[in-house]
Order: structure tokens, then sequence, then C-alpha cells
């Protein structure tokens, strides 16, 4: 009896280590930043069932205020702290048909970044022909982060943990089935539970993918920010301009070229042979 009790427990013992692997092995996360030639630029995906159900691929800087006692020992003043995400950052995640989420941690969850992102149908369009269409975007950005972690936080009063969020954030419109790329710096403000100071969130280089990837580790068709829309035309606009303009200076040559032989032909031409003028 004694030997059926303890295989028992062996085999539930066996059971759980089973459950544990297939539980691990349902959801993988992985940073990937040290294959970024950007220092600066993270790369985090997150794999559910062997296949990618969110990448991005993002630089982010924080600016964080906080305040320190004065040198009077009485008033308070603010300082600020101006920090990246390290390439040693852990990270989770959530993949889901209309809802996914990335959080991102680093020294001993001294600071904790959440991207959440929802898919919903709104309305996109252009010319006056808006329609009803499939998007995702961001829908709130959070960080949790500890001013009594000293390496950032130095001398900090009344040290301790604060969550800042931002409140009905609608950013990265993107039609669904794409992934939202952008050069150009984002900056968002989160407001935070340390009596309601503006936590300053700059995102630049971006490219995110939360829903329908196609390809493992590959994002889908890229949609580009208005912004660098807008400055690639800068850019090209140059170029176009310089075309057209030496187009109308070939135009123009060839055509007083031309006009130059027509008048040629059509003036009378004088004998050199001068006993010929009176003749004429």
């Amino acid at each position: 009896m004694e030997f059926l009790d303890r295989a028992g427990l062996v085999l539930a013992l066996i059971g759980v280590l089973l459950l544990k692997m297939f539980v691990l092995a349902e959801q993988e996360v992985e940073n990937l930043s040290g294959l970024s030639l950007n220092p600066d630029r993270d790369i985090f995906v997150v794999r559910e069932n062997g296949t990618t159900c969110l990448m991005a691929e993002l630089a982010v800087k924080f600016l964080i205020p906080y305040d320190v006692l004065a040198l009077n020992g009485i008033d308070l003043i603010t300082e600020q702290v101006s920090l990246s995400i390290p390439r040693g950052a852990q990270i989770a995640g959530k993949c889901g048909t209309s809802e996914s989420e990335l959080h991102i941690s680093w020294i001993n969850d001294a600071f904790t970044f959440r991207i959440f992102f929802s898919k919903e149908m709104s309305t996109m369009g252009s010319d006056g022909k808006a329609k009803e269409t499939e998007v995702w975007k961001i829908n709130k950005v959070q960080l949790v982060y500890d001013t009594s972690e000293k390496t950032h936080f130095i001398n900090a009063y009344n040290p301790g943990k604060h969550t800042a969020s931002t409140h009905h954030l609608s950013a990265l419109v993107t039609p669904a089935g794409r992934s939202y790329v952008c050069a150009a710096q984002q900056t968002l403000t989160l407001i935070s539970s340390d009596h309601q100071k503006g936590i300053t969130v700059s995102m630049y280089d971006i490219q995110i993918q939360p829903f329908d990837i196609n390809s493992d580790f590959i994002f889908s068709e890229p949609y580009k920010c208005i912004t660098d829309q807008r400055e690639q035309l800068e850019q090209t606009l140059p170029l176009i301009l310089g075309l057209i303009l030496g187009l109308i200076i070939v135009i123009t040559i060839s055509v007083y070229h031309f006009h130059l032989k027509l008048t040629a032909q059509q003036q009378v031409q004088l004998p050199r042979d001068r006993s010929l003028y009176k003749n004429m």
C-alpha cells in the first residue's frame, strides 16, 4: 500500500512537471536587443504555441521627476532622472485576438514598463472617403518605478513605489494586419501617483505589431507614420523640383535653338560680291 502511495506521488509530481513544461512551451518571450545595431533600440518578441504573436522594436527614453530635500532641510526641490531600457531587461507578454500586452522590467523590478494594445473597428480614410475598418492601437501605457533605487534616484525624499499611467490613450493607430513603423519621436505624458508628477516617455525608431503576424519573427507590411511620410516627401521634393526645372531649361534651350534656325532660313542672303548690290 505504501508503495502504491509513493508511486502515486511520483506520478503526480511527474504530471506537475509535464504541466509546467507544457505551459512554458505555450508561451515564450525573448529579448533580442543584442541583435540591434542601434545600442538604444530594443527588440522584444512574444511567441505562443511556437508562433510569433507580438513583436516590438523601439528605442525608449524616460524622464522621471522626483523630490529631494533642499539644503535647508525644510523645502523640497524636484530633480529629474533620464534613463533608457537596458539590454538585459526581462520581458513578459500576453497575446489575444483583441487585446495584447508587453511588460518590460529591469533592475530587480525597480522599473516595469507596460504597453497595452487593443484591436477595434474605426473610421479611417482620406479625400472625404472615410470607411469603417479594423485597426489596432496602443490604448494604455504604464510605468511602475521605485524611487528607493539609489543608482538613479539619489537622495530621494520619502522613497517608494509609484505608478504612472496614461488616460484615454489612442496612439499608433494602424490598420489590422500591418506593422506600425516610425523613425520620428513619439512622446507621451504619464501622470504619476507621486503627487501627479508628469513622466515623459519618448519612443522612436519604432516598428511594432501586436496582432496578426503571419510569419515567425517577420513583421507584416509596414504602415508609415504621417511624420515619416511628410519627411520623406520633404526629402524627395527638392529632387523632383530640380528635375522639373532641368526639364524646363532643356525645353527652353531647344525651342530657342529651333527659333534661331528658323529665323536664319527666312533671312535674305546678301551676296559677298559688292558689285552685285546694285542689282538688288
